[in-house]
């Protein structure tokens, strides 16, 4: 698959690894705001790493690489602005949770609906990918109705 206008076609795949690589990143954040405080009453060590906000900074700065990235590969914004404006709020909410004191009082709705806002953006993505390279491959088969024979 191949890249063209920011989309993924035939001949190269690296783009949608990218984004289900970025889409898991956002599962793992939503899983460590959403299950870690949960076992936080089971394992003390949980516990502290769902409060511990190194674990936030470093998901998000995981997380940031992957999606600038698909933000790059998904250029020209005419066909892909729902992904780029989509991924931007939900970085830009991990990153305020993660960075900005001011936010630490809403710290983990922040961080969850960036999380789902980042993974939902990465996950269209990457469905459009598939869904534009099936049909791509579909093109390109000869159509059988039309070939006559015995």
């Amino acid at each position: 698959m191949s890249v063209h206008n920011g989309l993924l076609t035939p001949g190269n795949e690296a783009g949608s690894r990218v984004d289900l690589y970025a889409a898991g990143l956002s599962m793992l954040c939503l899983m460590h705001c959403l299950a870690l405080p949960l076992l936080a009453s089971l394992l003390p060590l949980a516990g502290q790493l769902s409060e511990n906000i190194f674990v936030h900074r470093v998901l998000v700065l995981l997380a940031a690489p992957a999606t600038l990235w698909a933000g790059w590969k998904s250029l020209p914004i005419e066909a892909n602005w729902p992904f780029l404006v989509t991924a931007a709020a939900g970085l830009a909410l991990l990153m305020s949770a993660a960075f900005l004191d001011a936010v630490a009082a809403y710290e983990q709705p922040v961080t969850v609906t960036g999380a789902l806002l980042l993974a939902s953006a990465h996950l269209w993505r990457w469905a459009r990918h598939r869904h534009r390279a099936a049909r791509a491959d579909r093109l390109a088969e000869p159509d059988k109705s039309r070939q006559s024979g015995p």
